[in-house]
């Protein structure tokens, strides 16, 4: 049973922004440290310099042979089942530094020479140089230090999809970057049969992570031990028939070893190999999991574009049926824009309570439209407000979104109506908003939302969403 049927959310994968775990085993979804440090949002870049000054505390204990409280550091990482991502077929039971001992993880970080010569710089170096630790291992460690941010994160979905909280529940371990160390608080969370629950956003795992140490060794490592045992002419050189000199990687690794220690020897040998390795893998990490990829996963179907073009077009206008409204417009656009815009939130409060954001979008884009925008428009977060009555859209509606930009939440949203009179007079009245500085509004109407959904079932526009392209050109012209 996943979170979404034992809470009754009534939506699937598709309509969720987080993980749709279940509630008692883990699904095969990992958090890469590599691919949380591509993201671009100021919570995300919390996230990851909480791993990167967790990591700095833990070595800098190492090198002040502080190796007691460097230990206690690392035990903190113990397994624990709230997040259920990973390996586990049966009950969930984590995989985290501390589920193989915080002595003997604490043993291989401590006595590895990548650790006494400033190799291992970051999380995921263990990946590749601290024998017995594994990609399981790194996400579940992960998922504890930013521990913190997905308490908050869960707190907030679960008002998004009205998911009750039990409060004074035990946090966990909440890694402290000032004190440089751990915390227990009693928190509201969600509680299932099995426990307490923390959910981990969709746009933060991917299906491996983006370290391997038998890659790293495969086609960076030996390639470059191959040029260098070739250019001294040592005594792996063999001559081919025509002459020509070659040293074969099984020679190589018959001779050093095909394990993390000899990753390890050949790397202070090579440094510079492993900071190609790591800008590469810095700019080509994967993007996140798309609906297609949950689907196979979960076991689930895609978002139905079908039902929810049907759903919209049957949707009554009104008053009375505003919030269906608004609901479904956020179940339709977290479904076409992710993963470009993620962590939806409604009726945010602004100026002490003095106005409210139907649903505010986080701007996490790495490619298409809404990347773009985020390079030459503030647009860190995008606002949507939601009019659910067929008469013309005026000025007020206009002014009542622009009053919600601002330069640090962003200056980019969008209006969403049934229909409009005059097309031509709403698109005028945007235009002006846009000239006289007050932010920049694309206005929808359902004739256009559904238009965004049958392109998203033809699957033709990826995240370069033209429809949205070509409003804003008329904003800015």
């Amino acid at each position: 049973m996943r979170v979404s049927e034992y809470f009754k959310l009534g939506k699937s994968q598709a309509y969720s922004d987080f993980v749709d775990v279940p509630i008692d085993t883990d699904i095969e979804v990992f958090i890469d440290p590599t691919a949380l440090k591509t993201l671009v949002s100021p919570w995300s870049r919390e996230c990851t310099s909480l791993v990167q000054y967790y990591f700095k505390a833990v070595l800098k204990r190492m090198k002040a042979g502080q190796d007691r409280e460097a230990q206690s550091l690392v035990a903190a990482l113990n397994e624990r089942n709230e997040f259920h991502l990973g390996f586990s077929s049966g009950k969930s039971r984590g995989h985290g530094f501390g589920s193989k001992s915080a002595e003997s993880v604490w043993g291989a970080l401590s006595k590895s020479d990548a650790s006494k010569s400033g190799l291992l710089r970051d999380l995921e170096d263990t990946c590749l140089l601290i024998e017995g630790i594994g990609k399981d291992m790194v996400s579940d460690a992960v998922c504890n230090i930013i521990r913190g941010p997905l308490i908050e994160y869960t707190q907030a979905m679960c008002l998004f999809y009205g998911i009750p909280l039990t409060p004074s529940v035990t946090s966990g371990p909440i890694w402290n970057p000032q004190k440089e160390d751990w915390e227990q608080k009693f928190v509201p969370l969600p509680m299932s049969t099995e426990g307490k629950l923390i959910f981990v956003p969709k746009i933060f795992v991917r299906h491996r992570l983006s370290y391997e140490y038998q890659g790293y060794y495969q086609h960076y490592l030996l390639p470059e031990m191959q040029r260098d045992e070739l250019q001294r002419n040592g005594g792996l050189v063999e001559l081919l028939k025509d002459g020509t000199p070659r040293v074969t990687k099984k020679a190589l690794k018959e001779r050093y070893g095909d394990n993390k220690l000899a990753v390890v020897e050949q790397t202070l040998r090579f440094p510079h190999v492993l900071d190609k390795y790591r800008d590469e893998k810095l700019n080509s990490v994967p993007p996140p999991l798309d609906h297609k990829q949950f689907a196979e996963i979960e076991g689930e179907s895609p978002p139905d574009w079908d039902n929810l073009k049907n759903r919209l077009e049957t949707m009554p206008t009104g008053r009375e049926s505003a919030t269906a409204y608004e609901n479904l417009i956020e179940e339709i656009f977290s479904s076409i824009f992710y993963p470009s815009l993620c962590n939806p939130t409604k009726q945010e409060v602004i100026h002490d309570g003095r106005k409210r954001i139907d649903i505010t979008y986080t701007n996490e884009a790495r490619s298409g439209f809404f990347k773009w925008l985020s390079q030459h428009y503030p647009s860190a977060f995008i606002f949507v407000e939601c009019k659910n009555y067929g008469n013309e859209i005026g000025n007020p509606e206009v002014d009542q979104l622009s009053g919600r930009f601002s330069l640090s939440r962003g200056q980019c949203g969008i209006l969403v109506c049934r229909s409009v009179e005059d097309a031509e007079r709403l698109s005028a009245r945007c235009s002006d908003t846009a000239k006289d500085s007050r932010g920049y509004i694309i206005a929808l109407t359902d004739d256009d939302v559904l238009e965004l959904l049958e392109n998203a079932k033809l699957g033709v526009t990826s995240h370069s969403f033209p429809l949205l392209a070509e409003k804003f050109k008329g904003l800015v012209n």
